[in-house]
């Protein structure tokens, strides 16, 4: 994001094979999310599977892959296009035979479908580099639909197992007389189902009337399925809050989207999809990173407010790109503060969580 709001404004410009937008749509879904995604599944597979986590120059080795592709695109524009899509697809390549290996030797079979997933969004990633070779805008291509369908599908398969855990863990030791329901139940499973039905027609007819009425249904359906965990309780402890919060962009994403196929120009689909891309996807990346800091730091699972500003940092970060796509005779300064606020929030959180990781546990020795 930093590079990003000096292109923005003409004053940068990289040498690579991208234009400038797609350069920014791939390095955030590919590049940013993709380096999250590696570490949440090698932080709970071996959760999932009881082995033992990925550590030492195999780690190291994973974030090389990483660093190697994000510097092949910035270069792309001196480099042959399937050498730059092969040092770039390396990292998640490998990742995901590394998990899956992880997964089959533990026999976690329930968690094959994560991976599966995994190789969608390893898919969108390889189309969207076909796509840009070929001179296709690709930040509207079927590349980076497919990447962020898969990613988005995560969040819901995923965030709706974990939202509704946390949150019943903290209202039973507040004693709470209402509690949220559990997850994956049938409505659950339902509402996955919808979803994953609009997000098919999405990246295959992206403006078919079909598609607008598929992520309606999709959107008030895990609008409905985010009510049943009952959020509007945990506002006492915004490191739970903000995972619900995180999650409501999942339906609001879908409905904003679907406003604009049957009204074109409402909201732009750049900014209609960027209330999953920054909203969704940002958030409940954030709100996952801060909380799996504290908790495998030792600390307490609770947010100050330094942590509370980094939030409301991201939160005002998204609603101004959003309204940038309402407003475009403003477009430029909001762009210019949504990418401050995106600035703020993930430079706070290096501020005030870096330390923590680089410090061992409470109790711990080398």
């Amino acid at each position: 994001m930093a590079l990003w709001l000096p292109m923005l404004s003409g004053n940068l410009i990289l040498p690579t094979a991208f234009d400038p937008v797609s350069w920014h749509a791939h390095e955030f879904l590919f590049g940013y999310l993709g380096a999250v995604i590696a570490g949440f599944l090698m932080t709970a597979v071996p959760n999932w599977t009881g082995r033992l986590p990925i550590v030492g120059w195999r780690l190291g080795g994973l974030a090389g892959l990483w660093l190697a592709g994000r510097g092949a695109i910035a270069v792309s524009g001196a480099l042959p296009a399937g050498l730059v899509a092969a040092i770039d697809l390396a990292f998640p390549v490998v990742l995901a035979l590394a998990i899956g290996r992880e997964i089959v030797a533990g026999r976690n079979w329930r968690n094959l479908m994560v991976l599966g997933m995994l190789g969608v969004f390893i898919l969108g990633n390889a189309l969207f580099h076909g796509e840009a070779a070929r001179g296709v805008y690709a930040a509207q291509g079927y590349g980076l639909r497919l990447g962020l369908g898969a990613a988005i599908m995560m969040i819901a398969v995923i965030g709706g197992r974990v939202v509704p855990s946390f949150t019943r863990n903290w209202m039973v030791k507040r004693r709470s007389a209402v509690l949220p329901a559990p997850p994956m139940q049938s409505y659950d499973k339902a509402t996955l189902i919808a979803l994953l039905v609009a997000l098919g027609l999405w990246v295959t007819l992206p403006v078919s009337m079909s598609t607008g009425l598929a992520l309606a249904i999709a959107g008030g359906l895990h609008a409905v399925r985010l009510a049943r965990w009952s959020g509007h309780r945990t506002l006492a402890e915004p490191l739970l809050t903000v995972m619900h919060v995180g999650y409501a962009f999942v339906p609001l994403g879908a409905l904003t989207l679907s406003v604009e196929i049957f009204a074109p120009g409402s909201f732009g689909v750049a900014g209609a999809q960027h209330l999953w891309m920054a909203g969704a996807l940002g958030l409940m990346t954030l709100a996952v990173m801060t909380r799996a800091t504290l908790g495998h730091t030792g600390r307490e699972l609770t947010a100050g407010a330094g942590t509370v500003t980094i939030y409301a940092a991201l939160v005002l970060s998204v609603l101004a790109r959003v309204l940038a796509g309402f407003w475009p005779e403003m477009a430029r300064p909001l762009q210019m503060m949504s990418g401050l606020g995106w600035i703020v929030a993930f430079g706070g959180f290096a501020v005030l969580f870096g330390p923590l990781l680089l410090r061992l546990p409470p109790g711990k020795r080398i």
